[in-house]
């Protein structure tokens, strides 16, 4: 497929490695596809327009205002698209509530889109003065707001080192506690000035915000992002149909290797020593590694969408 195959509008967001993703999922017609990120519908509206009307395809997201966006969106599709708001974790019990025992292929995006960073409302930008929300479901018990305010020193330096790789975790968690003894730290510009004081200037990072590494933190913290990630892989190919395809973008080094470890796993036989009564694990090879090494986005896509430069594409066929 050439680069420019797909030229998908959307005054909102722009889906990263479209073109690429197409190539390896593989979209024909009278299939059945799982868009587990379904977000603003870019991805599901690329499966449709190669491969036709008649493939089916289930979008998982558990923001209601994205599926309100994307149900507009994909109105053309309408007869062809279930809009399901869940989790891509759940999608076991799904499946199953459908009667759906196999499918072609599963996309998932896990990056953020530019609705949640821009027009949501919940405290996701650093850049924007919102109220400390974070949650992508509205339906989650716990917010940003909550850990920020409610957790000791420790768990949130845990927090922000083991989920945001932040070296300076326990200081910007000192600092964060200093704060919120006089006053409670309820916008996301006010925790954004907190952390940004706590690192030292001359610490400060070139090429991103100092608080970045603390909001993404969160972020993953307050949507349970990597153990719902963990399950959803668990889960995925296991409903793939021989050579169907599952592809993966991640968009930092803990989903990426996450996603690595586990197509990993399932691409890997049973290891137990031969000539033993009973295998030890009777694990069977699954999956077929599509890309030996992640695949990145090129120069040209990083100089027409910034947050694209830190995409990361993994895919696997079943065997």
């Amino acid at each position: 497929m050439g680069k420019a195959l797909l030229e998908i509008e959307n005054p909102v967001h722009k889906s990263v490695m479209i073109n690429e993703a197409m190539e390896f999922l593989c979209p024909r017609p009278d299939g059945i596809y799982i868009d587990a990120t379904l977000g603003l519908g870019g991805h599901t509206e690329a499966i449709f327009k190669i491969s036709g009307f008649q493939t089916r395809v289930l979008g998982f997201d558990v923001d209601d205002e994205s599926l309100t966006f994307s149900k507009k969106r994909l109105s053309v599709f309408a007869a062809h698209v279930d809009f399901i708001n869940k989790n891509f974790s759940e999608i076991k019990m799904v499946l199953e509530s459908l009667g759906i025992d196999e499918v072609d292929g599963i996309i998932a995006d896990l990056g953020m889109s530019s609705f949640h960073i821009e027009g949501s409302g919940r405290g996701f930008s650093f850049l924007r003065d919102e109220p400390l929300d974070m949650r992508m479901d509205s339906r989650l018990r716990f917010t940003a707001y909550d850990l920020i305010n409610e957790m000791d020193e420790d768990e949130i330096s845990k927090i922000l080192r083991i989920y945001g790789e932040e070296k300076w975790a326990k200081r910007i968690a000192r600092e964060i506690l200093g704060c919120r003894r006089v006053n409670p730290i309820k916008r996301s510009t006010q925790l954004a000035d907190i952390v940004s004081n706590a690192i030292p200037r001359q610490f400060h990072p070139n090429s991103i915000h100092p608080a970045t590494k603390t909001f993404q933190a969160l972020r993953i913290a307050v949507n349970n992002e990597l153990e719902n990630l963990e399950r959803f892989l668990a889960d995925a190919v296991r409903f793939l149909k021989i050579g169907g395809r599952v592809v993966v973008i991640s968009f930092h080094s803990l989903e990426d290797r996450m996603v690595k470890n586990s197509f990993k796993r399932m691409s890997s036989p049973c290891v137990c020593p031969p000539g033993l009564p009973i295998c030890g694990c009777g694990r069977k090879s699954s999956l077929k590694i599509l890309t030996s090494s992640p695949l990145v986005p090129d120069e040209a896509e990083i100089l027409n969408n910034s947050r694209a430069r830190s995409a990361k594409l993994r895919a696997g066929e079943k065997i």
